[in-house]
């Protein structure tokens, strides 16, 4: 349906926030089930709804904080780490890999966030430096 109705401003905000619940929700069901120690879980929560509220925010100012390379990786390390976890032979017999993974996705977590909020600022100060205003974002068809 999306491929359908091309791209739009909703599905550009709800597709990663529907990752993000995934990943999360299982995540938390490693958390529960003892796989997984909380806090790392607990870092990772707090960074991606931080910034999705922050790209939210900042979108509504009509400046556009795209995902850089790293903050991609990071999604991929994530999984990893649940798939690894979930794995009959890296999470029974290898329980360290996942962990391992959890916290290099920890901190790919963190430095990718930070990196959305320094672009952000750069954006919003090269804004307000030529005293140019973006142009509000542009409302796709069936939004």
């Amino acid at each position: 349906m999306a491929r359908r109705h091309g791209t739009t401003r909703s599905g550009a905000f709800l597709d990663p926030l529907a990752d993000k619940f995934l990943v999360l929700g299982a995540m938390f069901a490693l958390v529960i089930n003892g796989t997984f120690w909380w806090l790392p879980v607990a870092i990772i929560t707090l960074r991606e709804f931080g910034i999705s509220l922050y790209r939210s925010w900042v979108g509504r100012q009509g400046i556009s904080v795209p995902a850089r390379p790293l903050a991609k990786t990071k999604t991929v390390v994530q999984d990893l780490a649940v798939g690894a976890a979930l794995l009959p032979l890296t999470g029974d017999r290898h329980p360290a890999s996942p962990s391992a993974l959890l916290y290099l996705a920890v901190v790919l977590t963190v430095v990718s966030g930070a990196q959305y909020v320094i672009d952000g600022r750069r954006v919003r100060e090269a804004v307000v430096s030529t005293g140019a205003h973006p142009a509000p974002p542009a409302r796709a068809a069936g939004v």
